[in-house]
Order: structure tokens, then C-alpha cells, then sequence
């Protein structure tokens, strides 16, 4: 019984763990963190009101799978738009530099920013990785 116990309590963290600290909410702090430690950046660029987007934050990203591929690289979470669909400026900006104007749209930039790959539309978690890896 408390194996089964625990087991909830880990499940129903993940979602927590897999939006926690990791996560940058701004594109610069992860771009500074990547140049520092040599890695690439994943973007997810998203908007609140996005059901593909809420799937992937829910079910893809907190898998041991997406969370695996996420610990290889820098990530940053950008929203552009609030429920509402008032915008925020600086999710905006990243949406016009790198996005697509869909969402989500997913990206891969290198230490310093230049855009490596692109991917609009949610992925499950497998694609989620080999998105990430760029195989």
C-alpha cells in the first residue's frame, strides 16, 4: 500500500518537476545559460489558450522521455499570448523571430541563438526527442 501510495505522489508530481527550475520563462536567461555551458537551447513557444500546447505541457514534457532529451539541452518556456488572447510583448518578439505564428511551435537555437531547427505543432514524446537530438 505505501508503495502504491508513493507511486501516486510521483506521478502526479511530474508535471510539476517537469515545469520547475529546469525551466527558463525567458529567452535571454537561457541563451546566457547555453553560452556558459556550451549547449543548445529548446524553445517551446506556446500561448495559454492553445489546447495543443496544454497537452504538451501536461502529457509530453514530464514524460521520462521528453525530461531525458530536456536535460541534454537549455530550455525556455516563451509564452505569447495570455487565455484571454492579450499578448505579451516579449513572447511576442520570440514569436517573430523564431516562431511561426502557430502553436506551439518548437524550436532549436545554438549558444548564441541562431535558429537550427523549427517544428510547428505538438509532438508526442518520442518526437519530442528526436526533435531535440536532430535525428
Amino acid at each position: 500500500m505505501k508503495r502504491l501510495m508513493f507511486a501516486a505522489a510521483l506521478f502526479s508530481a511530474l508535471p510539476m518537476l517537469a515545469q520547475g527550475a529546469a525551466w527558463h520563462e525567458d529567452l535571454e536567461s537561457a541563451l546566457q545559460e547555453a553560452k556558459a555551458s556550451h549547449r543548445e537551447v529548446f524553445v517551446d513557444i506556446w500561448a495559454e489558450w492553445c489546447p495543443p500546447c496544454q497537452r504538451m505541457r501536461k502529457e509530453v514534457f514530464p514524460t521520462l522521455q521528453a525530461q531525458a532529451a530536456l536535460k541534454k539541452v537549455v530550455a525556455a518556456s516563451v509564452m505569447v499570448e495570455k487565455k484571454d488572447r492579450s499578448p505579451i510583448p516579449a513572447g511576442v518578439a520570440v514569436d517573430q523571430k523564431y516562431g511561426s505564428g502557430a502553436y506551439p511551435t518548437l524550436v532549436m537555437l545554438d549558444e548564441d541563438g541562431k535558429l537550427l531547427r523549427r517544428h510547428t505543432g505538438a509532438l508526442d514524446p518520442a518526437g519530442l526527442a528526436k526533435f531535440i537530438s536532430g535525428k
